[in-house]
């Protein structure tokens, strides 16, 4: 009899197990921090892998696609020998002093559009208008008016960066709830307090995403920034080792940006969780 109470126990167990892994597959389905995180290394180690076997097997050529292992060798001796982390600094300094200058323009802008129709119906057709213009296109001209320095590299990322952010911070500051709004108006709100304290503070969770969002389309402007006449940065290194066929080093060069772009976007997440703890975004 007391034989088969762990038979039993077991059992039970294994029947727990089941509905658990069928609503771990189910849609919309949360999942642990824990298990994000293996979810998320284990596509880069399979990535891996299947890079290494086509390029170590001999299935590419390396003029075309560089091994992992190349890739690493190339990437130490661009920090022994060129001083690489140089590069990256002033891609990291070019990348937040546009994206810095863009959102301290088109936040205060984004707000007014979304508070006020007037102002929406004067701007909008404009920044929509210039939102689908690409930032690369401007890079003859600002070259032109601006010289080849670094006033030109930070424009393109203010150019590509500030009507994006302009329309994403407008529509989120339009679509505050109405009830909200009247509820203080009820209250004896004026309409500066409206703004101030009602629309402003609902907002703001929506906007620091926008701001999280637009960072990362920052970084591609930035490269197509520094492939035209610059000395410096990591799309200079790219064009260089382009012209000297290393695959090695392209390959290395793009993944310092999507290492540092994703350190910025964790970066981002932690401080507004941290701003916003009661906000579900």
């Amino acid at each position: 009899m007391n034989s088969s109470k762990p038979v039993i126990a077991a059992g039970s167990v294994a029947a727990a197990a089941a509905p658990r892994r069928r609503r771990a597959l189910a849609p919309l389905e949360p999942v642990s921090a824990r298990a994000r995180w293996m979810l998320g290394l284990g596509f880069f180690v399979v990535f891996v892998v299947v890079w290494g076997f086509f390029t170590l097997g001999g299935f590419v050529s390396p003029t075309f696609l560089a091994s992992p292992v190349t890739m690493v060798k190339e990437g130490i001796s661009l920090f022994t020998e060129f001083n690489f982390s140089h590069d990256i600094g002033m891609t990291v300094w070019r990348v937040f002093g546009g994206f810095v200058l863009a959102a301290i323009i088109a936040v205060p802008l984004g707000i007014a559009m979304g508070t006020w129709k007037s102002v929406e119906a004067f701007f909008e057709p404009f920044v929509s208008f210039c939102r689908y213009l690409p930032a690369s296109a401007f890079i003859p001209l600002l070259i032109l008016w601006a010289g080849i320095g670094e006033a030109q590299k930070l424009l393109v990322i203010f150019i590509g960066s500030v009507f994006q952010i302009t329309l994403m911070v407008a529509v989120t500051v339009g679509s505050a709830r109405r009830d909200l709004v009247e509820a203080a108006y009820t209250l004896g709100a004026k309409s500066r307090g409206i703004v101030l304290r009602v629309l402003i503070p609902g907002a703001a969770p929506g906007i620091a995403e926008t701001l999280r969002l637009v960072l990362g389309w920052a970084w591609t402007y930035v490269i197509v920034a520094e492939l035209i006449g610059s000395s410096s940065g990591i799309g200079h290194m790219i064009t260089d080792s382009q012209a000297l066929l290393n695959t090695g080093q392209i390959i290395f060069g793009i993944i310092v940006i999507g290492v540092i772009g994703l350190i910025s976007d964790f970066a981002f997440k932690a401080i507004n969780r941290r701003l916003f703890a009661w906000s579900t975004i």
